[in-house]
């Protein structure tokens, strides 16, 4: 799933979210659906286990676990 960024036409916030293709997001402040996809930055490839690692930790402590694959989430 790729990661994209979207401006809400409702209250103007911009967040970032994985989705797919064929999913239609939420704004994460205020809950609306109308939203603009915008041009997002290009993450370089996280294959170092050093670098992966401090990413999988930050996403831990901020509470999701959306960088994990799914045989790596029933082992948690």
């Amino acid at each position: 799933m790729p990661l994209y960024t979207f401006r809400c036409v409702k209250c103007d916030a911009v967040f970032e979210t994985l989705v797919r293709s064929d999913d239609t997001p939420a704004c994460s402040a205020c809950g609306a659906t109308e939203l603009e996809r915008q041009i997002g930055t290009v993450a370089p490839e996280a294959k170092m286990p050093g670098v992966l690692g401090k990413v999988r930790a930050q996403a831990a402590r901020e509470g999701h676990f959306s960088n994990y694959s799914k045989s790596e989430l029933r082992r948690r």
